[in-house]
């Protein structure tokens, strides 16, 4: 059957039967089921009336039910079953497998290290897009530019950075934009400029915005563990852990600083960039840097644009400066959309596949959970541990979730 004379048949059925379905069903329930007639009508058209908006949400109830809540019912089963003995239930040795394989933990650290630095950076460089496009007079026109990645798929993103980072034998012609900027570099003042003292300084400011977040974190404590504290105890259980996390963020900090410091730069060859460990996961990362600026620039633009002008003018007013407006009088009043792209964008992190799988397939330690998955599920055919790691990403992703709904009620309450 021709695509097109296939794709209007399934429009005229689609939206037939959505028709004939809210048709039928509303003549049932006021005919049939509870009929507007006889001594209890009032009562009827009531009850007609509060089962009504059901019969509207029983088909995505349905459509929910069969797409997310079946396939999570299934993989939790599988994930405790094995596929070598006939489906028979094993228990958690599968949960075991996975967590005595090393590719497995240098997914989960793989995973934290996208955690930390990309939704930080697309936050930032969105935020900053966001304040600076808004003070200039062609800024709808670099904000169409800087939202532009968005709409290129994560494989398409993937194969234009796979030709920036391109590789080719030394002694010809690089047409990867970063080899060629590479080359140019000969071991001079300006090079240690570009390639040590700038990577360091970024790492130290890194650094020191982590000091800074744990310094904020431990600040509520102060006052006591309770609800009329500081704190209460579900908080301080994830403060403490956010702090040791920032610890750790901080140790690897002043080694990566070592590191570029110290490090000897193979000057005048070309290197191949996704196969450098630790550092390839972040030119994988810029990626989806890329992709994600723009969702980040579009939603703090917006948030920006709504803060009343009557607070920005007070602190002028006072003498308050551009920066001081800008970090202690906008961020505040903005936090809360801060945080929900952060968050949003975390959950992107979480999932991330597409770039990993396009551009090194989990070779050179880039493996991330949903490739792994990917592998044992569809490569290694087992289902238990692919199962098993799909659990681990489902529950990574569900408190996420369950914080944003909480947090969308809560303002609209």
């Amino acid at each position: 059957m021709n695509p097109a004379l296939q794709a209007l048949i399934t429009i005229i059925i689609g939206v037939g039967g959505c028709i004939g379905y809210f048709y039928l069903s509303n003549v049932f329930v006021d005919r049939v089921l509870f009929p507007a007639k006889g001594e209890h009508a009032g009562r009827n058209i009531n009850r007609a009336n509060m089962i009504r908006p059901w019969l509207f949400l029983f088909p995505a109830i349905v459509a929910l039910g069969l797409y997310l809540v079946y396939p999570v019912i299934a993989s939790l089963w599988l994930s405790v079953t094995s596929r070598n003995a006939g489906g028979a239930f094993v228990g958690l040795a599968n949960y075991e497998r996975m967590l005595g394989e090393t590719k497995f933990w240098e997914a989960i650290s793989n995973n934290l290290l996208w955690l930390t630095v990309v939704p930080a950076a697309s936050t930032a460089f969105g935020l900053l897009a966001a304040q600076l496009t808004d003070r200039i007079s062609w800024g709808n026109i670099a904000k169409s530019l800087i939202f532009m990645p968005m709409a290129i798929s994560f494989v398409g993103a993937s194969v234009i950075f796979k030709l920036v980072y391109d590789t080719r034998p030394a002694g010809e012609e690089q047409i990867g934009l970063l080899n060629a900027l590479w080359l140019s570099f000969d071991g001079g003042w300006g090079t240690v400029l570009v390639l040590r003292v700038l990577p360091a300084l970024l790492l130290l400011a890194f650094i020191a915005f982590v000091v800074y977040g744990i310094y904020q974190l431990l600040r509520p404590l102060s006052g006591g563990i309770g609800y009329h504290g500081g704190s209460s105890k579900f908080g301080v259980v994830v403060r403490v852990a956010l702090t040791l996390a920032g610890l750790w963020l901080c140790y690897r900090g002043l080694i990566s600083t070592y590191s570029v410091l110290t490090v000897e730069y193979p000057y005048g060859q070309p290197q191949t960039w996704l196969t450098i460990p630790f550092w390839n996961n972040f030119f994988l990362m810029v990626v989806l840097i890329w992709i994600q600026t723009g969702f980040a620039m579009v939603i703090l633009s917006a948030a920006l644009r709504g803060i009343p002008e009557e607070t920005i003018e007070a602190a002028v007013i006072d003498g308050a400066n551009d920066f001081e407006i800008f970090f202690k009088i906008k961020i505040p009043q903005i936090m809360g959309t801060v945080v929900v792209v952060w968050t949003t964008i975390t959950l992107v992190v979480l999932k991330v596949f597409d770039i990993v799988f396009a551009m090194t397939n989990g070779q050179w330690e880039t493996q991330v959970l949903a490739n792994y998955m990917f592998d044992k599920l569809f490569r290694a055919n087992d289902w238990g541990v692919g199962s098993a790691s799909a659990m681990v990403i489902m529950l990574l992703v569900l408190p996420i979730l369950i914080w944003n709904v909480y947090n969308a009620r809560k303002e609209m309450r």
